[in-house]
């Protein structure tokens, strides 16, 4: 799995900042899990949160960015699981892209909760569910929030520098 360098941030002071978590419906069982863990992880930082639902992991990006006009973060939540097809290079390819590109435009931050994996077993040990030795879901709100806050203090500084 991929926690090596994760960095030990739990909980981030997150009141007064809104935040949505837009998340996928397509491979549910692993994007409910990681959808109310998101949720939760939000919440129990003190933000605000209101939740979004869209079809497949191609969605994600546009409601990403209709949300970051409007909100301080936005948590992105999907499942990508390999076929036998260069689809899923494409699909995955271009949802990174879409919310990298979101997150610049809209200078928002993004929380990328997109897995990306090879079969289903990998993407249940990542969703954060009983058992699970990753909790992507709760990892990429706390990102979000996180970086809504440093952005929150960017501006504060600036402010007093008159720049």
């Amino acid at each position: 799995m991929s926690k090596e360098g994760l960095p030990s941030i739990q909980k981030v002071d997150a009141h007064g900042l809104s935040v949505a978590v837009i998340s996928a419906t397509w491979n549910a069982e692993v994007c409910d899990v990681m959808h109310a863990r998101a949720i939760a992880a939000a919440e129990s930082c003190g933000a605000v949160v209101d939740e979004i639902r869209v079809v497949g992991a191609m969605e994600l990006p546009v409601a990403v960015q209709a949300a970051a006009r409007r909100f301080d973060a936005v948590v992105a939540i999907g499942c990508v699981i390999r076929g036998g097809t260069p689809h899923f290079d494409y699909v995955c390819d271009s949802v990174t892209q879409g919310l990298t590109r979101v997150a610049l435009d809209e200078s928002t931050p993004v929380g990328n909760g997109v897995l990306t994996v090879e079969n289903q077993q990998q993407a249940v040990e990542r969703a954060g569910g009983e058992g699970a030795v990753e909790d992507k879901g709760a990892e990429a709100a706390i990102a979000a929030l996180d970086t809504a806050v440093q952005m929150r203090k960017l501006n504060e500084l600036a402010t007093r520098r008159g720049l």
